[in-house]
């Protein structure tokens, strides 16, 4: 333990900190988009389970990758259609593409059931089975981590400090994600803002998905979209839906005090 409380450590473990809580405002929405799905009693418990047993399994991952890295780097299999298809794909690139697939059935999915709903049908939706839920919010949030184990093994290869980091990400995400949940019941205009983020997050995974396994379509090499340009796009969904929002509320007040709505 010597040497592990340096000042370069703590500065490399709160860079580490910071990265986390960013990378994981994708995964923290989408937990709490899930957690819907189950029974109103059950909600919470599977928001504090998921993500406890989703941090237990990052730290199992990210000590094999440290192990095994070169198994996830390694080609599995390469596609080599001239002009129409190409690609090298390897575990982590397939990894992250079908997380991306599934993001978007999801968000999709809930898009449209949110399109086809009538006044007081959300509270008539079957709850879905809790294990089922779980383990599609553990399974995710392995997808989700990838990212975020990566850049944190880029920055340092001491293990205790990133699961330290890990650690603190966790507990920051089970204290936040009631109150995320709380938000959106509160606000429920911005959970359409958030099934499009998370939309976009699919969008994301299966542009690094792509750009990992150098795919390329029609010659044209698939680039990934770039986190900066992510948090940019999310800035303006939100800063439009809040200015529609006051807008709207203006113009309904303005019409109640013409005489113009009841």
């Amino acid at each position: 333990m010597e040497g592990l409380f340096t000042l370069e450590n703590l500065f490399t473990l709160g860079m580490l900190v910071i990265l986390q809580a960013v990378l994981g405002f994708d995964n923290l929405l989408y937990i709490s988009l899930e957690s819907k799905r189950v029974r109103l009693d059950q909600q919470s418990s599977l928001r504090r389970w998921g993500i406890g047993l989703a941090v237990a399994l990052r730290l199992v991952l990210l000590l094999l990758l440290l192990k095994v890295l070169s198994l996830f780097q390694d080609t599995l299999f390469s596609i080599n259609m001239e002009g129409l298809i190409t690609g090298a794909f390897n575990l982590h690139g397939i990894v992250v593409f079908v997380g991306g697939i599934f993001i978007l059935y999801t968000a999709i999915k809930e898009i449209s059931h949110m399109m086809l709903l009538e006044a007081g049908d959300h509270m008539e939706r079957k709850p879905s089975s809790y294990t089922y839920v779980l383990t599609s919010v553990i399974i995710m949030n392995a997808v989700f981590s990838f990212d975020s184990m990566l850049s944190a093994m880029a920055l340092t290869d001491n293990y205790v400090i990133m699961a330290t980091a890990i650690l603190v990400g966790g507990i920051l995400m089970i204290w936040l994600a009631d109150h995320v949940t709380e938000f959106l019941k509160k606000n429920r205009m911005y959970e359409v803002v958030g099934l499009f983020i998370l939309f976009l997050v699919g969008v994301m995974l299966l542009s690094e998905g792509s750009h990992v396994s150098h795919l390329t379509l029609f010659g044209h090499a698939v680039t990934p979209m770039s986190k900066s340009t992510f948090y940019l796009v999310i800035f303006v969904m939100i800063t439009i839906d809040i200015v529609q929002s006051r807008y709207q509320k203006k113009l309904i007040a303005q019409a109640e005090k013409q005489g113009l709505v009841d």
